[in-house]
């Protein structure tokens, strides 16, 4: 098994993973039946994404924590949701990849998570500032 070196790699996985996703019982029905995503718009931005952050290619530049709260605001993301999300990601990658990429990729979804559940919930104060 190969680390991520390139964009094809992060195609490879993002690829994956959204295929476990959209059948998944969890949180497949956030993509398919709350927020209707198209996927031809979507799977590119993840790639983007995940290229900025692993490869250092700055390709994304949007703001995910906002785009999760709205999500929070239309069917509630509950940390079951997100044990799940990095589940999946953590299964394709450990699946697909093995190095140092591989591993900060988990890394960063593990901080990805944790960080996305506390702005959810801070979100909901009055006083929440992003």
């Amino acid at each position: 098994m190969n680390d991520i070196n390139n964009r094809k790699d992060i195609e490879f996985l993002i690829d994956a993973f959204y295929k476990k996703v959209i059948k998944d019982e969890t949180i497949g029905y956030f993509f398919t039946d709350v927020i209707k995503l198209d996927w031809e718009k979507h799977i590119p931005i993840m790639c983007d994404f995940w290229e900025t952050i692993l490869l250092d290619e700055i390709k994304y530049k949007g703001n995910p924590i906002v785009k999760h709260i709205e999500l929070d605001r239309k069917s509630k993301l509950k940390t079951i949701h997100f044990n799940q999300w990095f589940f999946l990601w953590k299964t394709t990658i450990k699946e697909t990849f093995k190095g140092t990429r591989a591993d900060e990729a988990i890394k960063r979804a593990t901080l990805m998570k944790e960080l996305m559940l506390y702005k959810i919930t801070q979100s909901k104060n009055d006083n929440f500032i992003q």
